[in-house]
């Protein structure tokens, strides 16, 4: 055999083995994407779904936690986490305590999942069990990723704690905020944030798409006056009411957590969920791990398409759900998109 021929028959093996390898990966790489569509099907039979950041209250948590041994359970585990009582904190606050978003983080994804176990003492397991989907507002997000166990209850904890820590510093670092505006449609509420931008020469923007005529903008402090100007005897909203928040949530003025985020979530086991979870991102569910937890990263920066999420899950058949944590602000927003949906407050 001569050197030409058993370097060609050399060079078609290498190719072959090359062309093998790249249709291993590309196979790989569908195998991956095809992995994040396993809950394209999902069913909104029976949603669960989760409050966010403004839902706690003082008191919150005492009830469950006298009634219920999980719940208990489920506070002393964060207080072990957290490195402090936190069902103290919940019931004898002070108040500003309890609202800032080092403490009202954790404090709701741990009622929430404590009202999951109340409903377990009273319904049983099967209903329970029987939750087709689960989706929470903002924070409410990572509750029902608990829920679903796409990763452990401590570890949800120090995700949520160290999510609070580093947005409270983002907020902390920029004069900003965020104001609900009532009353008018998505169109209308960007040409406001457009017009408060320009005369304040600071930005504002959308953040929380709740309903029509229920969105909350976020930005600059600056701006977020100027929209409380404007809105009314200009662009003819009902109302506008400011939000007690650290800062701007949901835009570019919390990019400085994200890093802080992406560290501890690098850190933490997720796990495909055993039920289709809605993100905030993008108001669709996801399978593969490691796009949920890029999507955890933007959620923080990212507006929260909760109008979406409604919607779409009225479309897969949502005629009742649950809603669990403290406050009763997702039903009230589900009935004003659909009056015919019932959902069943399970407080704490």
């Amino acid at each position: 055999m001569t050197g030409a021929l058993v370097f060609v028959l050399a060079l078609g093996a290498r190719t072959g083995l090359l062309r093998s390898g790249a249709r291993r990966l590309a196979t790989r790489a569908s195998a991956v994407r095809a992995s994040d569509s396993d809950f394209d099907g999902y069913s909104a039979a029976c949603p669960f779904l989760f409050p966010g950041q403004g839902a706690q209250a003082l008191g919150m948590g005492v009830d469950a936690c006298a009634t219920v041994p999980a719940a208990k359970r489920l506070f002393e585990q964060a207080s072990e986490v957290l490195g402090y009582d936190l069902l103290a904190k919940c019931k004898d606050g002070p108040k500003e305590a309890l609202d800032s978003t080092v403490i009202s983080q954790p404090a709701i994804f741990v009622a929430s999942l404590a009202a999951v176990e109340k409903l377990r003492a009273e319904r049983g397991d099967a209903v329970v069990d029987g939750a087709t989907v689960a989706a929470g507002l903002s924070l409410g997000e990572y509750t029902a990723l608990a829920f679903a166990g796409a990763f452990s209850f401590a570890d949800g904890v120090r995700i949520v704690k160290a999510r609070g820590e580093a947005m409270q510093a983002a907020a902390d670092a920029s004069s900003s905020g965020m104001v609900s505006v009532i009353g008018l449609s998505q169109d209308r509420v960007e040409m406001l944030c457009e017009k408060a931008s320009e005369l304040s020469g600071a930005k504002v923007q959308l953040a929380n798409l709740l309903c029509n005529g229920n969105y909350a903008v976020s930005g600059a402090l600056d701006a977020c006056t100027k929209v409380t100007e404007i809105a009314k005897p200009d662009f003819g909203a009902r109302m506008t009411v400011r939000l007690a928040v650290a800062g701007a949530f949901h835009t570019d003025f919390m990019a400085p957590a994200v890093p802080r985020l992406v560290e501890v979530l690098d850190t933490v086991t997720i796990v495909k969920p055993r039920i289709a979870v809605i993100s905030n991102v993008d108001a669709a569910p996801h399978s593969d791990p490691a796009v949920i937890k890029q999507l955890l990263a933007r959620q923080v920066t990212s507006p929260v398409q909760w109008e979406t999420t409604v919607g779409r899950l009225i479309d897969r058949g949502m005629k009742e759900g649950y809603e669990l944590g403290p406050g009763m602000v997702l039903a009230g927003i589900i009935k004003r998109i659909d009056k015919g949906v019932a959902i069943t407050n399970v407080e704490v």
